[in-house]
């Protein structure tokens, strides 16, 4: 799963990387450690226009009561996002970007505390994951919500972990926001090995209460 990521551009360049026109009330950047349920850039594309808007991390289903009315949302798994009822429309019809600079994970091993590792591109470009959104109508008002598309891990990850983002390469970008028609489901896939670099961090970023520029502190 993909439970906390980054991000460090400004949302001019955001906005000018993704073509797309910024809302006013789009969450500070930069943020080092973002956490479900905060908001968090996005790019959608409606009818060819894109908008780069703010979204709650967390998918909220339209029959949730409230929202915590049901498990947390934060990832669909590429595997089942078309068959699960709560993402089945959206991963046909409300597809996003969401942007960031990378990702962390954590390593697991029986008797030891978690490692915490950064997960970036390794050509340091901006990286933007996959993502699917709903709107949930609670007590007369509207919040956009999302979740990151996850798959199997490539080589790079299956070192810590068994799951990534499904990252989308920029020239797949219009596929996947519904501007160059169908087929968008082709690239639910591992990025390639050699797109993905891993640094160890500290184990700061364990703390939702830590978003300074020292997480990225190798150790």
């Amino acid at each position: 799963m993909c439970g906390r990521f980054a991000i460090s551009i400004p949302k001019d360049a955001m906005a000018e990387l993704f073509k797309a026109a910024p809302a006013n009330n789009l969450p500070h950047t930069p943020n080092y450690n973002i956490c479900p349920t905060k908001d968090i850039h996005t790019i959608t594309s409606d009818e060819g226009i894109r908008n780069l808007k703010s979204m709650r991390w967390g998918f909220v289903p339209s029959w949730y009561v409230n929202l915590s009315g049901g498990p947390l949302l934060i990832n669909a798994r590429s595997e089942t996002i078309a068959e699960k009822p709560a993402f089945r429309n959206a991963c046909r019809n409300r597809r996003c970007i969401i942007p960031a600079d990378g990702f962390y994970e954590w390593a697991r091993s029986q008797g030891e505390k978690p490692k915490p590792y950064r997960a970036l591109r390794a050509d340091r470009q901006p990286m933007a994951m996959a993502g699917v959104w709903q709107n949930y109508e609670f007590n007369g008002s509207v919040i956009t919500t999302c979740a990151i598309v996850t798959t199997e891990a490539n080589k790079t990850m299956s070192a810590i972990h068994h799951r990534l983002p499904v990252i989308i390469d920029p020239e797949d970008w219009p596929l996947w926001l519904g501007e160059d028609g169908k087929g968008a489901a082709k690239l639910m896939k591992p990025i390639a090995e050699h797109v993905l670099d891993l640094q160890r961090v500290s184990y700061a970023v364990n703390s939702n209460r830590s978003s300074g520029p020292e997480l990225w502190d190798h150790i």
